[in-house]
């Protein structure tokens, strides 16, 4: 359900401007005293003041009565409605390496050396934002895979969970092929008209039972097209290592990912197989997949609107009323 306010003609309400001008023209404490006197001594005694207050009262009110009116002819109303947003069709899985690995300083944030985990969940986070309509699920592994998100298509929360991980939650290892397996599960019961899944990795399958090309033909079997990205520079990268007295200190360590199993596993399923070097080539890998899985956005509307119009209308033309009642009667200006 949402609600809004709004003006149907907005335009109306720039004759606001013109009230203060017409204060200023009717003077500070409204219509001069119109009384003639015999005298100027008793004229002096009695219009003290060059302005009646009861000229500012009904100058007050006449001005009050045209704002209204201006607000009335704006046409302010009330909408109490709901959307429904209906699914793009895509249910994708985010499968992230986590591994010990994923600390190595050889791409940049902001100009500043960063470690691979910490600019892929950048960058990841800004393809989620990217995917309003879709259902998105997250594995993360390093020995063994683990599950960060369920399919959802709430944005906020899949963006906390991915802010969350980190490296370090379970033992450390590459297991690609059980990754696979594992995202390839949660997808098994969707039924959406295209399931993918995005895998990251920076090294070589050294754990788990499941061989990735045995994974990725069950994937393929499901239906499920399988998008493959290899993070790190080639050659040397400088990843952090602590000493036995916990001092942080850099070791220069060979960038091994095995591209040709992560090509093989893409091709099995019909997707596509990248490798990102620095922070740009990793954001255009994404956007390259964002432009790839893309379908129309269909959004349903329905609104309702109360018209507010008469509750200034109707007060506006009462105080009018009163305004032109009190100028005829009881403060009446003399001839």
């Amino acid at each position: 359900m949402t609600e809004s306010f709004q003006f149907v003609h907005p335009g109306f309400l720039f004759l606001l401007l013109l009230l203060p001008l017409m204060a200023i023209w009717k003077g500070r404490w409204g219509q001069p005293v119109a009384v003639r006197m015999p005298s100027t001594v008793d004229a002096l005694q009695v219009g003290a003041k060059p302005r009646s207050k009861f000229g500012g009262f009904l100058a007050f009110l006449g001005l009050l009565s045209f704002a209204l009116l201006i607000l009335a002819l704006a046409r302010p109303r009330h909408g109490k409605g709901s959307s429904d947003i209906e699914s793009s069709g895509i249910d994708m899985i985010l499968t992230l390496d986590v591994s010990g690995s994923m600390a190595a300083l050889d791409f940049q944030l902001a100009g500043q050396p960063t470690n691979r985990l910490d600019v892929v969940k950048s960058v990841v986070e800004k393809f989620v934002a990217q995917r309003p309509n879709d259902k998105i699920g997250m594995v993360a592994f390093a020995g063994r895979p683990y599950l960060v998100s369920p399919l959802t298509m709430d944005q906020e929360f899949i963006t906390k969970r991915l802010r969350d991980v980190k490296m370090g939650q379970v033992e450390d290892g590459t297991a690609i092929g059980s990754a696979i397996a594992s995202s390839v599960d949660h997808l098994r019961d969707s039924n959406a008209k295209s399931r993918i899944l995005i895998l990251l990795t920076d090294g070589v399958n050294n754990a788990g039972a499941v061989n990735p090309l045995t994974a990725a033909e069950a994937a393929k079997a499901l239906g499920i097209k399988i998008y493959t990205i290899g993070a790190g520079i080639r050659g040397e990268a400088p990843v952090p290592v602590q000493d036995a007295f916990g001092r942080t200190h850099f070791q220069t360590v060979k960038v091994e990912i095995d591209e040709e199993m992560l090509q093989k596993v893409a091709a099995a399923t019909g997707g596509q197989s990248y490798r990102a070097t620095d922070t740009d080539s990793l954001e255009k890998i994404y956007e390259s997949i964002n432009a790839l899985e893309t379908t129309t956005r269909k959004l349903k509307k329905y609104q309702q609107y109360d018209e507010l119009y008469l509750y200034f209308l109707i007060p506006g033309l009462c105080l009018l009323l009163m305004e032109l009642v009190l100028r005829q009667t009881r403060f009446r200006r003399l001839p």
